[in-house]
């Protein structure tokens, strides 16, 4: 007979046998204490030689998710003045106002004395919301995971590799046969490890497609300069549907914004995220 299941057994930021899945190990913090946390940033996570941001973003959010009593991220925002290099890194975390419904907070992430990522954060109980509610847009129509384009060739950047992403033939035309025009980033995710969706990796997700103008001009790196994530549900199990346009570029300086949805039709974060596009 075998042995009965453990709450360890049943966590999915956890592998059989007890150790952390990619994610929750990438994104790790310890305290040091008056609000400052030890991080290390993982070079799993890059593009080409640079972190990812939606990657940076998470790392300060652990830290600011030990420093409030409130368990979601709600609306967090990041901006990015300057490059992170993989390797040890400082959170430095400010609480701003702890309250009844949603309490907010500040958090940089430091490498050799200089602020590199600025975060503000406000979390709350996705558990406990209530009130009135009006969706009035629909979510998309794709073809299943299936039926659409693995986005793992052997140019892609390691990045990728945490991940199996499903992007839709329209949106993968840049990379298969032409650009197609039309500046979106379409398609299914989930994390390559079997870890399942939770609010915490939400704003990851919100960055995790290739950029939406790689169907319009050519481009080697488009860095974000700032990204917003509202979280609005806690995704069920299974594939995350995700959709991100851009609707305006200009001089180089781009708009993406996003929408996730859980496999079970329930809209679970929206973002908006200023990138630039470097050659």
């Amino acid at each position: 007979m075998g042995r009965m299941a453990t709450p360890e057994d049943l966590d999915p930021t956890r592998m059989a046998g007890g150790g952390l899945r990619a994610f929750d190990r990438g994104t790790a913090v310890s305290s040091l204490g008056d609000g400052r946390f030890a991080a290390e940033v993982e070079p799993v996570w890059n593009i080409g030689n640079a972190p990812n941001g939606g990657y940076l973003l998470s790392i300060a959010l652990s830290a600011v998710a030990q420093s409030l009593p409130h368990p979601h991220p709600l609306a967090v925002t990041a901006h990015y003045p300057a490059r992170v290099e993989p390797g040890p890194a400082e959170v430095r975390v400010e609480v701003v106002r702890e309250g009844k419904g949603s309490s907010t907070a500040h958090a940089r992430l430091v490498q050799d004395g200089q602020p590199r990522v600025l975060v503000t954060a406000t979390y709350g109980d996705l558990d406990r919301l209530s009130g009135p509610t009006s969706i009035q847009a629909e979510r998309p129509g794709f073809p299943p995971p299936d039926e659409c384009v693995r986005a793992m060739g052997p140019a892609a950047p390691v990045f990728m590799r945490q991940f199996d992403l499903r992007l839709t033939p329209e949106t993968a035309a840049w990379a298969v046969t032409k650009p197609s025009g039309v500046a979106e980033a379409a398609g299914w995710t989930r994390f390559a490890d079997g870890r399942e969706p939770d609010p915490a990796c939400l704003p990851l997700m919100a960055d995790s497609f290739p950029p939406t103008v790689f169907n319009v001009v050519p481009s080697l790196w488009v860095p974000t300069i700032e990204l917003t994530v509202h979280v609005r549900g806690r995704p069920a199990p299974g594939w995350l549907q995700c959709r991100f346009r851009t609707r305006y570029l200009i001089d180089g300086y781009l708009e993406e914004d996003g929408e996730i949805w859980d496999s079970t039709g329930r809209l679970v974060a929206l973002s908006r995220q200023m990138a630039r596009i470097l050659s």
